[in-house]
């Protein structure tokens, strides 16, 4: 079994089980939406009569970012002083 470091450098690692779930979902939904499936020549939504078309992936992120609030989350004040501006860096 591989160790943490290498399962964190890798593409599909989530710290939170909110994000993983997330990712699967927007695949699952570009799987079933967005992917034209080459045997059936038609996304797998619209072979069942879900969808009426291919939807492209801007269609997708708009769906997806309209379940979203619109309220912008605050961050807390504490975490906004962990960053500082080093001056005269490297030259």
């Amino acid at each position: 079994m591989p160790s943490t470091t290498a399962l964190r450098m890798a593409n599909g690692f989530s710290k939170q089980v909110e994000n993983h779930a997330a990712a699967v979902s927007l695949y699952v939904a570009h799987y079933n939406l967005c992917r034209v499936h080459e045997t059936l020549r038609a996304t797998p939504a619209a072979a069942l009569g879900i969808a009426d078309r291919v939807w492209s992936v801007g269609d997708l992120l708009d769906a997806a970012l309209a379940t979203q609030p619109i309220d912008p989350v605050v961050t807390a004040p504490d975490r906004r002083k962990l960053f500082r501006v080093i001056e005269g860096g490297r030259a």
